[in-house]
Protein backbone atom coordinates (compact mmCIF):
# COMPACT_ATOMS: atom_id res chain seq x y z
CA UNK A 1 0.00 0.00 0.00
CA UNK A 2 1.19 3.49 -0.89
CA UNK A 3 -0.19 6.09 1.53
CA UNK A 4 -0.13 9.82 0.78
CA UNK A 5 -0.72 12.10 3.77
CA UNK A 6 -1.58 15.73 3.11
CA UNK A 7 -1.37 18.05 6.13
CA UNK A 8 -3.07 21.32 5.20
CA UNK A 9 -3.13 23.17 8.51
CA UNK A 10 -1.38 26.54 8.65
CA UNK A 11 0.23 25.20 11.84
CA UNK A 12 3.37 23.09 11.62
CA UNK A 13 2.80 21.84 15.19
CA UNK A 14 -0.22 21.54 17.46
CA UNK A 15 -2.74 20.98 14.69
CA UNK A 16 -5.78 18.84 15.50
CA UNK A 17 -6.38 17.93 11.85
CA UNK A 18 -2.77 16.75 11.59
CA UNK A 19 -3.12 14.77 14.83
CA UNK A 20 -6.15 13.02 13.36
CA UNK A 21 -4.42 12.40 10.03
CA UNK A 22 -1.45 10.94 11.89
CA UNK A 23 -3.81 8.64 13.82
CA UNK A 24 -5.45 7.43 10.62
CA UNK A 25 -2.07 6.76 9.01
CA UNK A 26 -0.82 4.91 12.10
CA UNK A 27 -3.87 2.64 12.00
CA UNK A 28 -3.40 2.01 8.27
CA UNK A 29 0.26 1.17 8.79
CA UNK A 30 -0.57 -1.20 11.65
CA UNK A 31 -3.04 -3.04 9.42
CA UNK A 32 -0.73 -3.02 6.40
CA UNK A 33 2.86 -3.85 7.41
CA UNK A 34 5.29 -2.57 4.84
CA UNK A 35 3.02 0.23 3.66
CA UNK A 36 4.96 3.10 2.11
CA UNK A 37 4.17 6.60 3.40
CA UNK A 38 4.67 9.91 1.65
CA UNK A 39 3.86 12.85 3.92
CA UNK A 40 3.37 16.36 2.53
CA UNK A 41 3.13 19.16 5.10
CA UNK A 42 1.87 22.22 3.26
CA UNK A 43 2.76 24.55 6.15
CA UNK A 44 6.43 23.60 6.47
CA UNK A 45 6.75 22.95 2.73
CA UNK A 46 4.31 25.39 1.07
CA UNK A 47 3.38 25.02 -2.56
CA UNK A 48 3.40 28.18 -4.71
CA UNK A 49 0.05 29.73 -5.50
CA UNK A 50 -1.72 29.48 -8.81
CA UNK A 51 -0.97 32.88 -10.31
CA UNK A 52 -0.69 34.46 -13.75
CA UNK A 53 2.88 33.26 -14.49
CA UNK A 54 1.86 29.74 -13.46
CA UNK A 55 -1.14 29.80 -15.78
CA UNK A 56 1.12 31.04 -18.55
CA UNK A 57 3.48 28.13 -17.95
CA UNK A 58 0.70 25.55 -17.83
CA UNK A 59 -0.84 26.75 -21.08
CA UNK A 60 2.46 26.90 -22.92
CA UNK A 61 3.34 23.69 -24.81
CA UNK A 62 6.00 21.76 -22.91
CA UNK A 63 8.58 22.07 -25.70
CA UNK A 64 8.14 25.85 -25.79
CA UNK A 65 8.40 26.62 -22.06
CA UNK A 66 11.20 28.74 -20.68
CA UNK A 67 13.41 27.10 -18.04
CA UNK A 68 11.52 29.07 -15.39
CA UNK A 69 8.16 27.88 -16.72
CA UNK A 70 9.34 24.28 -16.89
CA UNK A 71 10.57 24.46 -13.31
CA UNK A 72 7.24 25.83 -12.10
CA UNK A 73 5.20 23.15 -13.90
CA UNK A 74 7.53 20.49 -12.49
CA UNK A 75 6.45 21.47 -8.96
CA UNK A 76 2.83 20.66 -9.84
CA UNK A 77 3.93 17.52 -11.70
CA UNK A 78 5.53 16.24 -8.50
CA UNK A 79 2.28 16.60 -6.54
CA UNK A 80 0.31 14.94 -9.34
CA UNK A 81 2.75 12.01 -9.38
CA UNK A 82 2.33 11.57 -5.62
CA UNK A 83 -1.45 11.48 -5.96
CA UNK A 84 -1.30 9.08 -8.92
CA UNK A 85 0.99 6.69 -7.05
CA UNK A 86 -1.10 6.62 -3.88
CA UNK A 87 -3.51 3.81 -3.07
CA UNK A 88 -4.80 5.69 -0.03
CA UNK A 89 -4.85 9.44 0.57
CA UNK A 90 -5.25 10.92 4.04
CA UNK A 91 -6.04 14.63 4.24
CA UNK A 92 -5.91 16.72 7.39
CA UNK A 93 -8.38 19.55 6.75
CA UNK A 94 -8.99 22.32 9.28
CA UNK A 95 -11.90 24.70 8.76
CA UNK A 96 -10.93 28.34 8.36
CA UNK A 97 -13.77 30.85 7.96
CA UNK A 98 -16.22 28.16 6.84
CA UNK A 99 -13.88 26.73 4.22
CA UNK A 100 -10.67 24.80 3.71
CA UNK A 101 -7.25 26.34 4.16
CA UNK A 102 -5.51 28.15 1.33
CA UNK A 103 -2.88 25.42 1.61
CA UNK A 104 -5.40 22.70 0.75
CA UNK A 105 -6.95 24.79 -2.02
CA UNK A 106 -3.46 25.19 -3.47
CA UNK A 107 -2.92 21.43 -3.42
CA UNK A 108 -6.11 20.87 -5.37
CA UNK A 109 -5.15 23.67 -7.79
CA UNK A 110 -1.87 21.84 -8.39
CA UNK A 111 -3.24 18.35 -8.95
CA UNK A 112 -6.38 19.21 -10.96
CA UNK A 113 -5.11 19.28 -14.53
CA UNK A 114 -7.23 18.70 -17.61
CA UNK A 115 -6.02 15.76 -19.63
CA UNK A 116 -3.99 14.40 -16.73
CA UNK A 117 -6.12 13.97 -13.59
CA UNK A 118 -9.46 14.61 -15.30
CA UNK A 119 -10.73 14.83 -18.85
CA UNK A 120 -13.51 16.73 -20.52
CA UNK A 121 -15.68 14.41 -22.62
CA UNK A 122 -18.83 14.68 -24.69
CA UNK A 123 -20.81 13.44 -21.70
CA UNK A 124 -19.08 15.61 -19.12
CA UNK A 125 -15.85 15.60 -17.10
CA UNK A 126 -14.35 12.27 -16.05
CA UNK A 127 -11.90 11.94 -13.17
CA UNK A 128 -8.74 9.90 -13.71
CA UNK A 129 -7.55 9.44 -10.11
CA UNK A 130 -9.69 6.37 -9.62
CA UNK A 131 -9.38 3.29 -7.43
CA UNK A 132 -8.19 5.18 -4.35
CA UNK A 133 -9.43 5.27 -0.78
CA UNK A 134 -9.54 8.75 0.77
CA UNK A 135 -9.84 9.75 4.41
CA UNK A 136 -10.49 13.39 5.31
CA UNK A 137 -9.93 14.50 8.91
CA UNK A 138 -11.84 17.70 9.67
CA UNK A 139 -10.95 19.89 12.67
CA UNK A 140 -13.25 22.79 13.56
CA UNK A 141 -13.49 25.33 16.34
CA UNK A 142 -17.29 25.20 16.41
CA UNK A 143 -20.03 22.70 15.66
CA UNK A 144 -20.91 22.58 11.96
CA UNK A 145 -21.35 18.94 10.97
CA UNK A 146 -24.68 18.23 9.25
CA UNK A 147 -25.68 21.91 9.32
CA UNK A 148 -26.12 24.40 6.46
CA UNK A 149 -22.92 26.13 7.61
CA UNK A 150 -20.83 23.09 6.73
CA UNK A 151 -19.92 24.01 3.17
CA UNK A 152 -16.53 22.31 3.55
CA UNK A 153 -17.70 18.69 3.47
CA UNK A 154 -19.75 18.93 0.24
CA UNK A 155 -17.06 21.05 -1.41
CA UNK A 156 -14.31 18.51 -0.74
CA UNK A 157 -16.60 15.64 -1.71
CA UNK A 158 -17.26 17.38 -5.03
CA UNK A 159 -13.57 18.18 -5.66
CA UNK A 160 -12.43 14.66 -4.90
CA UNK A 161 -15.23 13.13 -6.96
CA UNK A 162 -14.44 15.40 -9.90
CA UNK A 163 -10.94 13.90 -9.92
CA UNK A 164 -12.30 10.35 -9.71
CA UNK A 165 -11.97 9.77 -5.96
CA UNK A 166 -15.40 8.66 -4.79
CA UNK A 167 -14.53 6.27 -1.95
CA UNK A 168 -14.22 8.96 0.73
CA UNK A 169 -14.61 8.72 4.50
CA UNK A 170 -14.95 11.89 6.59
CA UNK A 171 -14.10 12.03 10.30
CA UNK A 172 -14.66 15.07 12.50
CA UNK A 173 -13.23 16.81 15.55
CA UNK A 174 -15.55 19.73 16.36
CA UNK A 175 -15.82 22.24 19.19
CA UNK A 176 -12.06 22.70 19.52
CA UNK A 177 -12.47 26.39 20.42
CA UNK A 178 -15.24 25.83 22.96
CA UNK A 179 -13.14 25.18 26.06
CA UNK A 180 -11.01 22.40 27.57
CA UNK A 181 -13.90 20.02 28.24
CA UNK A 182 -15.12 20.40 24.66
CA UNK A 183 -11.61 19.64 23.37
CA UNK A 184 -11.42 16.42 25.39
CA UNK A 185 -14.88 15.40 24.14
CA UNK A 186 -14.07 16.29 20.51
CA UNK A 187 -10.84 14.34 20.51
CA UNK A 188 -12.42 11.29 22.13
CA UNK A 189 -15.23 11.29 19.57
CA UNK A 190 -12.75 11.77 16.72
CA UNK A 191 -10.63 8.89 17.98
CA UNK A 192 -13.72 6.66 18.13
CA UNK A 193 -14.68 7.64 14.58
CA UNK A 194 -11.19 6.84 13.34
CA UNK A 195 -11.21 3.49 15.12
CA UNK A 196 -14.52 2.59 13.49
CA UNK A 197 -13.75 3.99 10.03
CA UNK A 198 -10.21 2.89 9.28
CA UNK A 199 -9.89 -0.74 8.18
Amino acid sequence: MNILQINSSARSTGSESTRMADAIVAKLQAANPGAQLTRRDLASNPHPALDEPTLGALFTPADQRTPEQAARVALDDALIAQAQAADTIVIGAPMYNFGSSVQLKGWFDAIARAGVTFAYTATGPVGKLTGKKVYVAFARGGMYRDTPNDTQTPHLKMLLGFLGMTDVTFVYSEGMAMGPEAVVKAQAEANAEIEAAVA
